[in-house]
């Protein structure tokens, strides 16, 4: 695909030595035009090495912030070095790079800010827990509601957003669940957004933070969040 816009694909990490270098090689493999940035969230192992060496550029953060904090630097080196287009890919290998033409196609076709890949629209054959298809289906209504328009996969953190976008992000951007909030966030600046079907694989490497014990927790403390978010000033 040729790139017109300038684009960063921000590959948030922590300690995902075992699978960020094929994520970067896939990245300059299907997006020859764009930069990788891999920000290491304070990772302990060997993952800003197989990072730098597979080709990307490496923002070392001093200690782990989560992934709010690692998006929100992202979104900092993005507007700061002038880029159209930021794109969020995960460092475990589950979204697949070559989806990514998509999303930037949709970007541009939708006339929308922000651009979700869904693993729910379509024939995606990714496959998840029951609790956590129970909790995103929750999310996913609760979300809707809220933006007026309906979002499938609102926990998704396969994304494509536009200068405008990304400007908002390097001011305000969740922390706690930056996926689902930010959705919020983006309703009440006037931001418009859209999703896209993509495919998902399961991790390459390593553990998800989110096992099953903490599912019901984790799910009363994101909406918890999300209705805060609510009710929030911010200054746009």
């Amino acid at each position: 695909m040729a790139i017109e816009k300038k684009v960063l694909v921000i590959i948030p990490a922590y300690n995902e030595e075992g699978a960020v270098g094929k994520v970067v090689e896939s990245v300059k493999t299907y997006l020859p035009g764009a930069d990788a940035l891999v920000v290491n969230d304070g990772s302990s192992d060997r993952t800003p090495e197989k990072a730098e060496a597979s080709g990307a550029i490496v923002l070392n953060l001093p200690f782990n912030l989560g992934i709010g904090g690692a998006m929100q630097s992202g979104y900092k080196y993005a507007f700061e070095k002038g880029y159209d287009v930021a794109v969020q890919v995960d460092g475990d290998g589950q979204h697949d790079p070559k989806e990514i033409p998509k999303l930037l196609k949709a970007l541009e076709e939708k006339e929308v800010d922000m651009v979700i890949g869904s693993r729910f629209i379509g024939d995606s054959e990714f496959k998840s827990s029951m609790m956590r298809r129970v909790g995103i289906s929750i999310f996913s209504k609760v979300i809707s509601l809220i933006v007026r328009q309906k979002i499938t996969d609102p926990t998704s953190g396969f994304r494509a957003a536009n200068r405008k976008t990304i400007q908002l992000f390097t001011i305000h951007y969740p922390q706690d669940y930056p996926e689902p909030e930010a959705l919020v966030l983006l309703h009440k600046s006037g931001h418009k957004m859209g999703e896209v079907p993509i495919m998902m694989s399961h991790r390459v490497a390593g553990e998800s933070s989110i096992t099953k014990l903490k599912s019901v927790y984790y799910m009363v403390k994101v909406l918890l969040a999300i209705f805060v978010d609510c009710f929030k000033k911010h200054s746009f």
